[in-house]
């Protein structure tokens, strides 16, 4: 993520980059020293998506500030 958005390593976090999961668990973060998208918590699939054949989780990149 941080190299898609040419964000300058090692602190993503520091400039204000957050990844926001719908709902109340966030289910996914930036790892704080590699800019990479990583699980945040454990994802169940059966209790996200019980009769879904197509389970997606959304999520949204916000940056603060200048880019």
């Amino acid at each position: 993520v941080a190299k898609d958005l040419g964000l300058q390593l090692p602190a993503p976090r520091d400039s204000g980059v957050r990844v926001i999961s719908e709902g109340r668990t966030q289910y996914f973060a930036l790892h704080g020293k590699t800019g990479h998208l990583v699980t945040a918590e454990r994802i169940d699939r059966e209790q996200l998506c019980r009769l879904v054949e197509k389970c997606v989780l959304r999520c949204e990149v916000i940056v603060e500030g200048d880019m």
